[in-house]
């Protein structure tokens, strides 16, 4: 339900003529005020007069901006008289602040406040006191989530598809990456900005050197440990070595039903039976018949090799390689953002270590900041979507064949992730979620001057 901030209704304006204009007038004034404050807000009219069909105001339509306004077909001189409300929103802000960088010696922080689970562990602790504990559903109970299962075919063919068309675009689009630090930028050359943090950083007085990027720069790989038993037993210290590793968006993929025959996985045809809290037995399955071996249910696809990628000829072709791309990289992040609420995924609070599971691992690997005190133990927390699919936050160029960009005028550029940067460059439409951060109705100042006389 739409919340107008202000309403505004006029009972006399003036002759009748005048009343599109003081329309105007208050709309234009109410349109700029809401972009700065992002609220909906709520304009009157008379359904007789011309307002809706000014040219000044189509030419304040945005692609961000929802009118939502209702006709009657048929009316009456009586409502002719009664005015009409036209709300705007925007659910999509202007602009926004960038994403943090946090330091290595900060732990990230939780998604939930503690001081909010354990008020809702408290609620839970007195709702179900007294109560028969209920059967817990899958996938706690060691069943697959059915209804999830082509979910996760589909994230873990996205995936793939998003590689190798990554592969192809990297061909055509010139993509740079710094030697010494994990700085990214899309473009012709190089930005000039002063911000490197790699080693002998001091003595290039902060200049990143620039090199060709390739697609482990642009998809940053996160990897887990494959689990054959979702809730067995923890891995030890000493099993770390003799465990695979594979992409963690996989591991969520084989946990939620995606058959790989490389990496089997065990499948439960009835519920665990809970002992203790942490203890559990399988459910004698003698009864049932024999298992049927286990196909894909869907045809899987796999990663070409970079020799094979094939470049796009044409610019046609380039802009639809582009959009599948950039479809790929936005099924993957809603699907596994689908998976996580399911099937839980665990982020160390001080390094990149991920593990899809109930609970981490017990391997003593975190080389983060102060390890020595936690004797290289990991800090298991709830991981959110970014940190399993980390996004590579780049410098948007508001025009590739225009003037390199200019180290003063920093402040007037935007950012968007790397995938998203190299697929519009390439000719795919700018999806609505990142036009905030990239900053495209900011106007670039000619000058250092003009720049300083921006308020």
């Amino acid at each position: 339900m739409l919340v107008s901030s202000s309403v505004a209704t006029w009972t006399d304006c003036g002759s009748s003529s005048n009343y599109p204009l003081c329309t105007m007038a208050f709309f234009h004034s109410k349109l700029r005020s809401s972009f700065l404050r992002m609220e909906p807000f709520t304009v009157s009219f008379l359904p007789s007069s011309e307002f809706l069909k000014l040219s000044s105001f189509h030419s304040f339509q945005h692609s961000d901006l929802k009118l939502r306004h209702s006709f009657k077909s048929r009316t009456t001189p009586r409502m002719l008289r009664q005015p009409h409300e036209l709300v705007i929103t925007n659910e999509y802000p202007q602009n926004a602040d960038f994403p943090r960088n946090y330091s290595r010696k900060e732990k990230k922080p939780f998604p939930i406040p503690i001081v909010e689970l354990r008020r809702a562990a408290r609620e839970r602790f007195k709702k179900n006191k007294g109560q028969p504990k209920g059967r817990a559903p899958p996938p706690k109970n060691g069943l697959l989530v059915q209804c999830l299962v082509p979910l996760a075919y589909d994230v873990f063919n996205a995936r793939i598809t998003l590689i190798n068309n990554l592969k192809k675009l990297l061909k055509v689009v010139p993509v740079h990456a710094c030697g010494w630090c994990n700085e990214l930028h899309v473009g012709p050359e190089g930005h000039p900005f002063k911000s490197c943090k790699g080693k002998h950083a001091t003595l290039r007085k902060g200049l990143h050197q620039w090199t060709n990027a390739a697609v482990e720069d642009v998809l940053v790989p996160i990897e887990a440990y494959h689990l054959y038993d979702p809730l067995g037993k923890r891995i030890k210290h000493e099993e770390r070595f003799s465990i695979p590793r594979i992409p963690a968006v996989m591991e969520l993929c084989i946990q939620a039903g995606v058959y790989v025959s490389e990496y089997p996985t065990k499948r439960r045809r009835k519920p665990i039976i809970r002992i203790g809290k942490r203890e559990f037995v399988d459910a004698d399955e003698s009864d049932l018949p024999d298992p049927v071996p286990e196909v894909p249910l869907k045809p899987l696809l796999t990663e070409l090799p970079i020799s094979e990628a094939v470049a796009p000829t044409n610019e046609e072709e380039k802009t639809l390689l582009a959009e599948e791309t950039l479809q790929a990289w936005e099924k993957m992040r809603k699907g596994a953002k689908k998976l996580m609420q399911m099937y839980r995924v665990r982020v160390c609070g001080y390094c990149p270590e991920v593990h899809v599971g109930h609970s981490g691992h017990k391997a003593q690997n975190c080389g983060a900041h102060k390890h020595q005190q936690r004797n290289g133990q990991h800090g298991w927390q709830s991981a959110v979507l970014d940190n399993l699919i980390p996004p590579r936050y780049v410098w948007h160029v508001p025009d590739v064949d225009g003037p390199p960009l200019r180290r003063e005028l920093r402040n007037f550029y935007g950012q968007a992730p790397a995938v998203v940067e190299i697929c519009v460059q390439a000719g795919a439409a700018v999806p609505d979620q990142y036009k905030s951060t990239m900053r495209l109705d900011i106007g670039i100042p000619s000058s250092v001057k003009e720049a300083e006389m921006v308020v």
